[in-house]
């Protein structure tokens, strides 16, 4: 199936859901906004919402932080485990491969805010799915600074998600994405793998094996901009022009190059076309200009905005995609 793009109903428009949300939180040094964090997934707009966290070894206030909270909403709302302690990746990972049990599934960082109809925006989104069909909701962010006051928004995807464009680009920020529980089990068919990120891999998967990507043009999360991001927004003009002088120099070719060997691992999961895209464009990878030029577009790679297009082009030109 090809994307979704969409508005999804506010919650206030619709009866409270029944169902179960288990938020994936993962924290290493986070005391400075876990609290506020904490505070706008307590205020969410669904009947059953459990918090498990994943702590990659604090050495703040950050334990103190989660125990306070675990206090207030009771031993079952609130679960702290020690991560793997390789990274952000990696500890998303183990928590989206452990056996935690809900319904649909919150990917969360530590340092942001969500709005009280997030998840219900998101749930309205997905229920209208098959149960069996691999689904996930993203959508765009408003951005803060450090103190909370507003920086703008993320851009605004317009072409609808498919996998021919999550190849070379993830339109949805984890701290957005919910899953629904057959995208939750699909990601554990593959397990944890070695990819550049936990979100990007699940809009690769979801949108690979044809399931539904849908994403919401309506903000329902403040993503904190700060020095200590690992991956931050690419709205203003300053961070495009950085992204694009990074890709000529090979950073996106890296990056593709770790996607591209576990996706490769993995393609009895895509569907019939899908793994003719992938097949397309990784030939196109290896081979010479004309022959590049003509396999990347019969591939039908393709970014979201003209300039992730003309980084393509380059890419493609200076073989570094």
């Amino acid at each position: 199936m090809g994307g979704s793009l969409q508005t999804v109903a506010l919650a206030s428009d619709t009866a409270p859901t029944a169902a179960t949300v288990a938020v994936l939180l993962c924290s290493f040094n986070g005391e400075r906004f876990l609290a506020e964090q904490l505070e706008s997934i307590g205020q969410q707009q669904v009947d059953e919402v459990c918090v498990h966290v994943s702590d990659d070894g604090s050495k703040d206030q950050t334990a103190t932080i989660l125990n306070d909270f675990r206090r207030r909403w009771g031993e079952g709302q609130l679960s702290v485990k020690d991560g793997p302690g390789r990274g952000y990746v990696a500890n998303f990972f183990s928590l989206i491969c452990s056996k935690i049990e809900a319904d649909y599934f919150a990917y969360c960082d530590q340092d942001d805010v969500w709005d009280a109809d997030k998840l219900s925006r998101a749930i309205a989104a997905l229920s209208s799915l098959p149960k069996n069909e691999a689904g996930i909701y993203c959508s765009r962010t408003r951005l803060i600074s450090r103190g909370g006051e507003s920086l703008g928004m993320s851009p605004l995807f317009s072409k609808p998600p498919t996998f021919a464009n999550a190849l070379i680009q993830n339109i949805g920020g984890g701290n957005t994405m919910v899953l629904n529980r057959a995208a939750r089990d699909l990601l554990q068919k593959v397990g944890p793998v070695d990819v550049v990120s936990h979100d990007w891999w699940t809009y690769i998967m979801v949108a690979g094996s044809g399931g539904t990507v849908i994403y919401d043009p309506h903000p329902s999360v403040r993503y904190r901009q700060h020095q200590d991001n690992l991956i931050g927004s690419s709205a203003a003009w300053g961070d495009r022009f950085a992204r694009f002088s990074l890709a000529l120099r090979g950073r996106n070719r890296t990056w593709n190059s770790r996607n591209l060997a576990v996706l490769q691992e993995n393609s009895a999961l895509l569907t019939p076309d899908n793994q003719k895209t992938l097949e397309q464009y990784c030939g196109a990878r290896g081979a010479s200009l004309i022959p590049r030029l003509i396999g990347v577009w019969r591939s039908g790679v393709h970014a979201q905005s003209g300039w992730g297009n003309l980084a393509l082009m380059a890419t493609t030109l200076l073989k570094k995609l």
